[in-house]
C-alpha cells in the first residue's frame, strides 16, 4: 500500500548518493520507491527541504489528498459529543439516538452505532482528551489513607516528635488530588479531612467511594446491606453525598486513588524528605503546595493537567458546598436517664423531658452542645459544659415537672429538709458546708446524710446526728451516722466515737470464799 512508503527515508538515502535499486534493497517495493523519486522531482523538492518534517508531513507534500477518503455519513460535532458526554445520565447511545433523529429531519446518511462509538473513539485519540466512557465529570470521589507516612521533627535536637498520617482524594475524571496531613486517623480527623477536601475543591459530589476502614464503614457484607458508620453518614448526608465504599479486597474499586497515593509518595513525601518540620501547619503549608504541583503538571498522554482539565470541565459541574459548615459529632449510645431527669456526660448533668426517666438515651455531641436522642426522635439539647468542669447541672425548666420535688438541689433547699428532720441533723449539714470551700461541693455529701430517712426514721437518724456530734469527728458524714443505725446505737444511746468522761468501774467478778473451801470443795 502506498501509505507504508517511507518517502523521508527514500530521499535521504537519494540524497546519500544510492540508486533506485540499492534504496529498494534496504525493504522497499522498487515501484514504491520509484513513485517517491518522481513526485520529488515533479514538486522540485529535495532533502534540504523536508529535513526537518515529520514523516506524515514529507508523504502529504509529495502525495497531496492521497489516501483521504470523505465518508458518506453526516459527521456530529465531535466536540460538543464529548462535552455532552460529561453530563450526568449521558450516554453515547443516547448521544447517537438523537443524531440519528437529526440526521434524518435533514436526510442525510447516518452511521450505525458502532461506526458512532469507533469514530467517537478516534476523535479522542486524535484530540489527546479523556474518554468520558469510564468516569463522568463531578461525579465520584475516592479518598484513603496513604500507607507511606511522614514526621515532625523537633528543630533543637531533630528528634522525631510525632507521625504523620496523609489523607488523599481524588475525583477520577480529572485525577485532580488532594491531601491533608494529620496527626491520628481516628473519627473526627476523617470527617474533618472530607471537609477540609471539599473546601478544597470548591463544590461536592454526589458519590464518595472510601475503604472499608471502622471510622467510614463498620460492615460491608458480601450479600445484605452496608452499615455505615453514624457520624460519616451524617457527613454524607451534609454534603447530598452517597458513600458507597468500595468492596473488600478489591482495590481496583478506586483504582484513581490507589494510583494518586503512588505519585504522591514522590510529589509530596519524597520532594520533601530533606526538610524539617516542627509544626503541623508548617507542614501542611509545603504539602499543599506540593500538592499543587502535581496537579499543574502536564499529562504524559494527553493534553492539558489535572488543574485545567478540573476548572475548565469539571469544577462547573460540582455540588455547590452547604451554607452551613459541616459540624463534627459523635455519639454516645446507651445513656441511662437518672431518677433526677438528667443523663450524665463527662461527670455533668443534663436534663432530659421527665417522661424519659429511667429509659436508655443515646447522646450527640459536638464541639459546642449536647444533644439527646430516643431513637430517631430528638428530645432536647444543651450547650455542652467547658472543659474542666464537673458535677454542673444543666437544666431546662420545660424537660422536667412542677413542683418542688424536680427543683435543683442547692444548699438551701438541702439545709431547709435537715431543719425538717432536727437540729443535731442539721448541725451535721451546715458542719458538711463549712469544710468545703464551695458549697455546691458539699451537696452530695449533705444529700448522703439527709437520704438515710429513706431507711431509717427521721428520729432514728435524728438520734445518730446526736451521737456523732458528741464523738471526736468534728464534721459527721454518711459514714459515720450508717454504721450508728445498722447497729441499733441510736437506740442503746451509746456510738463507736464516744470517750466517757470516767472510766466505768471493773467489775468484782465472783469469788468462793474460804467456807467453800473448808470441807474439800464438797459443796
Amino acid at each position: 500500500m502506498v501509505r507504508k512508503i517511507k518517502a523521508k527515508l527514500v530521499l535521504r538515502l537519494r540524497a546519500e548518493g544510492l540508486t533506485g535499486r540499492q534504496i529498494a534493497a534496504q525493504g522497499m517495493s522498487r515501484h514504491s520507491v520509484a513513485a517517491v523519486i518522481d513526485a520529488a522531482d515533479r514538486e522540485g523538492i529535495g532533502w534540504d527541504d523536508i529535513a526537518d518534517l515529520e514523516e506524515a508531513a514529507v508523504y502529504a507534500r509529495l502525495f497531496p489528498g492521497r489516501g483521504e477518503h470523505e465518508s458518506v455519513h453526516a459527521q456530529p460535532d465531535w466536540e460538543r459529543v464529548h462535552r455532552e458526554l460529561a453530563k450526568v445520565g449521558v450516554t453515547l447511545k443516547l448521544l447517537h439516538g438523537e443524531y440519528v433523529d437529526a440526521c434524518r429531519a435533514k436526510g442525510e446518511t447516518t452511521m450505525g452505532y458502532d461506526r458512532f462509538c469507533k469514530t467517537y473513539a478516534r476523535y479522542v485519540l486524535i484530540a489527546g482528551a479523556a474518554s468520558r466512557v469510564g468516569h463522568k465529570a463531578g461525579q465520584t470521589v475516592e479518598v484513603d489513607w496513604s500507607g507511606p507516612t511522614m514526621q515532625l521533627t523537633d528543630p533543637v535536637t531533630g528528634a522525631s516528635t510525632a507521625r504523620v498520617y496523609l489523607f488523599v482524594g481524588t475525583l477520577p475524571f480529572s485525577r485532580y488530588a488532594f491531601v491533608e496531613p494529620t496527626l491520628d486517623m481516628k473519627q473526627d480527623t476523617w470527617l474533618r479531612a472530607h471537609t477540609a477536601m471539599f473546601d478544597w475543591f470548591g463544590g461536592s459530589v454526589p458519590r464518595v467511594v472510601p475503604d472499608n476502614l471502622k471510622t467510614g464503614v463498620i460492615k460491608h457484607p458480601a450479600e445484605g446491606e452496608v452499615v455505615l458508620n453514624d457520624a460519616y453518614r451524617e457527613l454524607a448526608a451534609h454534603y447530598s453525598a452517597a458513600v458507597l465504599p468500595g468492596r473488600v479486597r478489591k482495590p481496583k474499586d478506586k483504582a484513581s486513588v490507589e494510583n494518586t497515593v503512588g505519585n504522591i509518595a514522590t510529589w509530596v513525601i519524597a520532594s520533601l524528605r530533606d526538610r524539617l518540620f516542627g509544626t503541623l501547619p508548617e507542614l501542611r503549608s509545603a504539602v499543599y503546595e506540593r500538592v499543587a504541583a502535581y496537579n499543574a503538571e502536564p499529562f504524559q498522554k494527553r493534553a492539558g493537567s489535572r488543574s485545567s482539565v478540573f476548572e475548565a470541565e469539571e469544577k462547573p459541574l460540582l455540588r455547590p458546598l452547604p451554607a452551613v459548615a459541616f459540624e463534627i459529632a459523635r455519639w454516645v449510645y446507651g445513656r441511662r436517664v437518672q431518677k433526677n431527669g438528667h443523663v450524665v456526660f463527662e461527670k455533668n448533668f443534663y436534663s432530659v423531658p421527665a417522661a424519659h426517666i429511667g429509659a436508655s438515651v443515646d447522646l450527640r455531641v459536638t464541639d459546642t452542645t449536647i444533644e439527646v436522642f430516643a431513637g430517631q426522635d430528638r428530645l432536647t439539647s444543651h450547650l455542652i459544659a467547658p472543659a474542666g468542669i464537673v458535677n454542673e447541672y444543666r437544666t431546662h425548666d420545660g424537660d422536667l415537672p412542677d413542683g418542688s420535688r424536680y427543683r435543683q438541689w442547692d444548699a438551701a433547699r438541702v439545709r431547709e429538709w435537715a431543719a425538717r428532720i432536727g437540729e443535731n441533723t442539721t448541725t451535721v449539714v451546715n458542719r458538711i458546708f463549712e469544710a468545703v470551700p464551695v458549697e455546691e461541693q458539699g451537696l452530695d455529701a449533705a444529700l448522703a446524710v439527709l437520704r438515710l430517712t429513706r431507711r431509717y426514721s427521721a428520729t432514728r437518724v435524728e438520734a445518730a446526728a446526736g451521737i456523732a456530734l458528741a464523738s471526736r469527728v468534728r464534721s459527721p458524714r454518711y459514714a459515720h451516722l450508717r454504721p450508728i443505725l445498722a447497729s441499733n446505737q441510736d437506740q442503746r444511746g451509746r456510738g463507736p466515737w464516744f470517750e466517757p468522761s470516767e472510766p466505768a468501774a471493773e467489775p468484782g467478778g465472783y469469788v468462793r470464799g474460804a467456807d467453800y473451801y473448808a470441807d474439800g470443795g464438797a459443796r
